[in-house]
């Protein structure tokens, strides 16, 4: 037995232990992977080993639990193919399982070393420091509009115009049945008779051809829709009662059935408010139903649909669309002088609305938004950088990049939470998160370490059993040493 061997296996569990403590310091550290010692024997042409050796130091790649933060910019690789690639001040590359970053005074996406994290552009391949995409939203200008209603079957038709009031003519008798005269009358806006000269004698007795009598009053009126049918053969005419028309004004709310005020926005982003006035006509053709649509913007009329050509609707006898479903509404510098914009054209479509018995009940969509201020940032699951503002939008602005490698084994360690390749690892295959077999992202959370503390301490022990157990061996080879020296 020689000391060779006892000093070797000395040296290598001394050196687990050193991988052990190094797991146990870095167990809190976020996106640590723990390591272990591998171990060779060592011959050297005999049948009796000269001991151990550490053959590598295995690091174990492992995904850690994931947990929330709250912090906008933090990330977690949610599965085991995937590193943060970063960049230094010098340009050089490293990679990382650590997503605790934050913006620098340069708006750069960094870590705690100050590297940048890289990704790509929104449009573009190429691999670029991601930067805070502070700063405003450019404005849309409404283009697209959807109003989709149920329209009132049980609304009554509005005429546009009025209708000339004809006159009634009754016969009625003063002397019990006995002769009859010829009285004339129209209806006024109340429906009640209004009787032409001579007229009816105030508190005189009246009897008609069908055996009714009354006693007129001239402070009582006769509702025209109480006086009795025409008898035709003794040459009375029926009353066609008049038709009050309204012409569509939308300060006239007896001139439209529905309105609908919906705000839509310039190139410019300044909101107007475009209103839909629906009014339910009288069709022209049996079984189908009529209504028309005017339209103001900020009270104006609008170029393509002034009131003389409104857009129009027709529903079948079930209550379904038929035609009129699609309009084009073009408007001429919606900001007019003091804040000129480009001309709107909005495609308004109508497509799902119906005409049954119930309550008008507008649902609707548009395209436009105003400008926004940046409020903040969120991580999406394909590693997008999703930018929020104020005004309820949202826009990806570049993608964050992911690198994996054919030997995570073969990567350099650099301290930092960090790696490099060498040519033992290979060259890096770098993609989006979920493309290529690489992990997803998730956002405002970090991946702890993947330490095991109940496994290191067990390993631990069994470390200095063996340490002791060469300590014994060297002990020993001293103790016979020691034996042969003092033989006589």
């Amino acid at each position: 037995m020689g000391f060779g061997q006892g000093l070797s296996g000395l040296n290598a569990a001394a050196q687990e232990l050193d991988v052990i403590g190094n797991n146990i310091a870095n167990s809190g550290t976020v996106g640590f992977k723990s390591s272990s010692a591998a171990f060779a024997d060592v011959y050297a042409n005999s049948k009796v080993g000269l001991g151990t050796q550490v053959a590598s130091i295995n690091q174990r790649f492992t995904v850690g639990t994931i947990s929330a933060t709250g912090n906008q910019f933090d990330m977690a690789i949610d599965g085991a193919k995937g590193m943060f690639r970063v960049q230094d001040a010098s340009g050089n590359i490293l990679y990382t399982r650590n997503g605790q970053f934050y913006a620098n005074k340069d708006n750069y996406i960094v870590n705690a070393q100050g590297q940048r994290l890289t990704g790509y552009g929104v449009n573009g391949t190429d691999l670029v420091p991601i930067m805070v995409p502070v700063g405003n939203i450019a404005p849309r200008a409404t283009d697209g509009l959807t109003t989709k209603t149920n329209l009132d079957a049980n609304a009554p038709v509005i005429h546009p115009t009025s209708t000339a009031q004809q006159t009634g003519i009754i016969r009625l008798s003063t002397d019990g049945g006995t002769t009859f005269a010829d009285y004339e009358y129209t209806v006024n806006s109340d429906g009640d008779a209004v009787w032409s000269a001579p007229g009816l004698v105030d508190g005189t007795d009246y009897e008609m051809l069908d055996g009714n009598s009354f006693t007129y009053q001239a402070t009582t009126p006769i509702a025209a829709s109480t006086l009795p049918a025409p008898d035709t053969s003794e040459g009375e005419q029926a009353f066609v009662a008049a038709i009050v028309g309204h012409p569509f004004d939308p300060n006239d709310a007896q001139s439209f059935t529905h309105s609908l005020p919906i705000s839509v926005y310039d190139s410019l982003g300044n909101a107007h408010q475009l209103t839909q006035y629906f009014v339910k006509r009288e069709s022209a053709t049996p079984g189908e139903s009529s209504w028309q649509v005017y339209y103001r913007l900020d009270g104006a009329q609008i170029s393509s649909h002034p009131d003389a050509s409104p857009a129009e609707l027709r529903f079948t006898s079930s209550g379904l669309l038929l035609s009129g479903g699609t309009q084009t509404l073009d408007i001429t510098n919606p900001g007019g002088a003091n804040s000129p914009a480009d001309d709107l054209s909005i495609n308004l479509s109508y497509a799902g609305s119906t005409q049954f018995g119930g309550d008008f009940s507008p649902n609707f969509t548009q395209t436009g938004y105003p400008t926004g201020e940046y409020a903040g940032m969120s991580i999406a699951e394909d590693g997008a950088i999703v930018a929020n503002y104020t005004n309820g939008e949202t826009q990806a602005m570049g993608y964050i990049a992911l690198a994996d490698f054919n030997n995570l084994q073969g990567l350099q360690p650099v301290g930092g939470n960090a790696w490099v390749e060498t040519g033992a690892s290979g060259g890096p295959v770098v993609g989006r998160p979920g493309s290529n077999g690489l992990a997803t992202l998730q956002g405002q959370s970090v991946e702890e370490s993947n330490v095991d503390m109940s496994q290191e301490l067990v390993n631990m022990i069994i470390a200095q059993r063996t340490y002791q157990a060469n300590a014994q061996t060297i002990k020993t080879q001293d103790q016979v040493l020691q034996t042969l020296i003092t033989m006589r």
